[in-house]
């Protein structure tokens, strides 16, 4: 059944991606394929996934390896029964308007937030260690890598996003700089939430760190059940003998057991390790799990590897269902910024009007100080009370849920209060009826 326009039905989107730097592997198809494509037979979502191809281009030189790993994930997570039809399944590189939201973007995003990405601050600390400049090696790629990602989310208002547990700063990054934007231009993102399987999020790999195409440390998707059973045996396992009790918290074997594994299973293994099983014996059992749920992947997969213009006709579709999307969201944002022609800005003006009878609202945002705010407009937009800074999004979020409970005490000075501390300060020309009135209508509504 072809996926109907999001105007038929309003539902959870959902989006995630895969990089194409590499031969697609476990780690990737667990921890995201796997659930992407059981999340696309939801009747209650639409699902978005595509291969960010831009993203490949931060680590990789080898146009030879991008294209050819694009053409494998594609293979991939088509043999893993994502339905076309169902979905929007696209390249990143085919739906122009994400470079230039991108932009947009960046913009707004503070430099502050981008210096605290995970991946950044790593390689600055690696070369700290290693006595080198801090940025040595680094390239812009690298330092704007959260923010080409928050394009890739935000383009099409996703709600969801199936990520590792290392990508969740990601997912917030891109919250504040959605906030940010619509604190400046209006309501026009959807702030993203990231989902996370906790029994698989991260796998690790062939040494006991995550799975990464990076650390070489990788057990490939559809390898040869021969080379496949090579790859899990050579696990690294402690030194404990059969018959000592072993611990499955930290272990690499029992944690790719579980992912692939029933409950039943995964507690009989777990079983096992306490019972001082042989790292041998698991070994096989892991490799016997594992190919019992890859085989029949892999053959479908092999016979798409051999098709790339089938691969690439899919693709195509699904950039132009994905263009009908982003295109004209696009030029609203362009609007939004001042993007605009000429001989329609008096009719912008007029459009930009507020409908009447809107109720008040808190809004929420972060600035480039790092620190959480929120404010309450009424119904026409226009702010009442600004907050003070906060540490987190939380203590601003509980601030609100006060507020709106009727409990902030506001002095004669125009300052509010919870707990005699001062939590914000009324707006410029804006007295205590007009508070209290707005908080009167949110109770009321």
């Amino acid at each position: 059944m072809p996926a109907q326009p999001p105007s038929a039905r309003p539902v959870q989107r959902i989006l995630t991606g895969i990089k194409p730097s590499g031969t697609p592997h476990l780690g990737n198809y667990a921890g995201a394929i796997r659930p992407a494509v059981e999340a696309s037979r939801s009747v209650d979502a639409e699902s978005f996934y595509f291969l960010a191809d831009y993203h490949a281009l931060i680590s990789t030189t080898d146009p030879v390896r991008v294209q050819r790993s694009t053409l494998e994930i594609a293979a991939t997570w088509l043999a893993a029964g994502l339905d076309t039809e169902r979905v929007w399944f696209y390249r990143q590189s085919d739906i122009p308007e994400i470079p230039e939201l991108t932009w947009l973007l960046t913009c707004v995003a503070g430099k502050g937030l981008l210096n605290r990405a995970h991946a950044y601050k790593a390689s600055v600390d690696k070369n700290l260690a290693d006595g080198e400049d801090p940025d040595a090696g680094v390239n812009m790629g690298l330092f704007m890598y959260p923010v080409l990602m928050a394009a890739d989310i935000l383009m099409f208002k996703a709600h969801s996003v199936p990520v590792g547990r290392d990508q969740i700063q990601h997912i917030e990054m891109a919250r504040d700089i959605a906030a940010r934007f619509n604190h400046l231009y209006g309501e026009h993102f959807v702030l993203p939430e990231a989902a996370i399987d906790e029994s698989v999020a991260t796998l690790p790999g062939l040494d006991g760190r995550k799975m990464s195409k990076s650390y070489d440390n990788v057990i490939p998707c559809f390898a040869p059940p021969a080379e496949l059973k090579k790859l899990i045996f050579s696990i690294v396992t402690d030194s404990r003998l059969p018959g000592e009790p072993k611990e499955t918290e930290g272990s690499a074997l029992f944690q790719l057991y579980q992912a692939f594994a029933s409950a039943e299973e995964t507690e009989a293994m777990r079983a096992a390790f306490a019972g001082g099983i042989a790292w041998g014996e698991a070994k096989q059992l892991l490799f016997e799990r594992v190919d019992r749920a890859v085989a029949p992947m892999r053959e479908k997969y092999e016979a798409l590897i051999a098709q790339p213009a089938l691969i690439e006709a899919r693709l195509r579709e699904g950039a132009e269902k994905a263009r009908a999307i982003a295109t004209p969201f696009l030029a609203e944002l362009r609007h939004a910024v001042g993007l605009r022609r000429l001989d329609t800005a008096a009719e912008a003006r007029v459009a930009a009007k507020p409908k009447a009878g809107a109720l008040p609202q808190f809004k929420q945002y972060r600035e480039a100080d790092g620190r959480f705010y929120f404010k309450l407009v009424d119904g026409h937009g226009h702010p009442i009370v600004q907050s003070a800074g906060f540490e987190s999004p939380k203590l601003a979020g509980q601030s609100i849920a006060r507020l709106k409970q009727g409990e902030g005490e506001l002095l004669a000075s125009g300052e509010l209060q919870l707990d005699g501390a001062t939590v914000g300060t009324l707006a410029e020309g804006r007295d205590g009826d007009s508070y209290r009135a707005a908080i009167a209508e949110l109770a009321a509504a």
